[in-house]
């Protein structure tokens, strides 16, 4: 499988397993859904309204999630800074995540 490329507001860019990417329901639409759109095509989403931090943040999330998804016994602390947790919320909202 290809990776997946997030790019955030300021232009950088993440790739990621795609695997990892297919947590947030918003991506896994974007990049499986029907039809022929540019992101199925390039493996590449923008988010103009995701800071870097903020992004880089959720795909952390997104391995953890991956990872810890049917595991048994206590899970590990995903520590949040105070600072950037409203943001990351209306991201994961937006992310369906």
């Amino acid at each position: 499988r290809r990776p997946v490329k997030l790019i955030a507001s300021d232009g950088s860019e993440i790739i990621l397993d795609r695997r990892a990417a297919m947590v947030s329901g918003t991506i896994k639409s974007m990049l499986s859904g029907p039809g022929n759109f540019t992101e199925q095509q390039h493996g590449e989403v923008t988010f103009p309204d995701i800071s870097p931090k903020v992004l880089e943040k959720t795909v952390q999330y997104f391995y953890y999630k991956l990872r810890y998804t049917n595991h048994s016994g206590p899970l590990p602390e995903f520590k949040i800074e105070p600072e950037s947790a409203l943001e990351l919320l209306m991201a994961a909202n937006f992310l369906d995540t």
